[in-house]
């Protein structure tokens, strides 16, 4: 086998994606200083949820501007984790960043949001009740299930599941579009705070969720710059734990949070584990033999295409959000 083979053979997917990251942490901060002075604006907006992503935007954007340079925005609604606001909260003290509390709920409310969702949720599991109900949208494990891609409405009582109940097609794209306005609703707020301050709404979407599309048009993904959008999610690990992030936020499966119980990406987006997903997507990235990827995620070749053909079916469908993506860092 000539040299470049094995080498190439040796690759560890792993190692690449956890590499650098003091590098990194260098070219993100200056990243954002760079678009924050070209705008023209005298610092960030960042909604804090709590988790992992957020977290090192704001750190790194404190490391770069100064905490008086930023402004936290918690943005909680009432099917929020209570953890989302706790560890948000707690990690705005912790940098001396000044924050905000402004719920959402009322915004929702008075779009009838949540009444519509229990309809909807109601047609489709006739014992659901909202009052001692909570509820979540899952997917089945691509792993052990393969390109099934059917969505469930899963019913928790008392932190136990009760049942679990297909959606029909319609019911599915009518419930997406409703729980979007959360994050819809959580952008409108931002800009209200960052055009009064004159400062810069920075997102949060890493390099994983930008390539599958895992962002809301307008929502999520209507900000001004995208420090993190070249970041796959597994490499955003790295720089938390580089940048001291509290480890309670490390260990806290990524989540939306617009689900009454508390649902995790890997249940519903990803259909898999992250390191799994972000070796895959690392693979198609730099066309990497199959041989290679199956080395390094100890999946078989038939999984790995299935799972190359599913990926690309998800770029295909939302490759109408990423048409009105941000500045990100990879396009620096």
């Amino acid at each position: 086998m000539p040299i470049m083979d094995m080498q190439l053979m040796d690759t560890q997917i792993m190692d690449k994606l956890n590499g650098d990251i003091e590098k990194l942490a260098m070219e993100l901060r200056g990243f954002i200083k760079d678009h924050v002075v070209g705008f023209k604006k005298k610092g960030v907006v960042i909604g804090v949820s709590g988790g992992v992503d957020s977290a090192v935007t704001l750190t790194l954007s404190v490391q770069e501007l100064g905490k008086d340079n930023v402004y936290g925005l918690l943005l909680p609604e009432k099917e929020s984790a209570p953890s989302s606001k706790t560890l948000g909260a707690e990690i705005c003290e912790n940098l001396g960043v000044s924050y905000e509390e402004v719920p959402i709920s009322p915004i929702l409310e008075s779009l009838d949001i949540y009444e519509k969702k229990d309809q909807i949720i109601k047609r489709t599991c006739p014992e659901y009740d909202p009052e001692i109900h909570k509820t979540s949208l899952v997917l089945p494990d691509f792993l052990n299930q393969g390109l099934l891609n059917v969505p469930y409405i899963k019913l928790i009582k008392d932190g136990e599941s009760v049942g679990k109940y297909r959606l029909k097609a319609n019911d599915y794209l009518e419930l997406i579009g409703l729980q979007n306005v959360k994050q819809r609703s959580r952008m409108i707020v931002q800009y209200m705070y960052a055009e009064k301050m004159n400062y810069a709404v920075c997102g949060t979407t890493n390099k994983t969720e930008m390539v599958l599309g895992q962002f809301v048009k307008y929502g999520d993904g209507g900000v001004d710059i995208e420090p993190l959008a070249d970041c796959y999610k597994t490499r955003v690990y790295a720089l938390a734990k580089y940048l001291n992030v509290n480890e309670e936020i490390i260990r806290r499966p990524p989540s939306a949070d617009t689900w009454s119980h508390y649902t995790s990406d890997e249940d519903f987006y990803w259909r898999m584990p992250i390191h799994v997903m972000d070796q895959l997507l690392y693979g198609q990235e730099h066309q990497l033999p199959l041989e290679v990827i199956e080395k390094n995620t100890g999946l078989s070749g038939e999984t790995i295409l299935k799972a190359q053909r599913h990926i690309d079916r998800i770029k295909d469908t939302t490759e109408y959000v990423r048409v009105a993506a941000p500045i990100c860092s990879l396009d620096s």
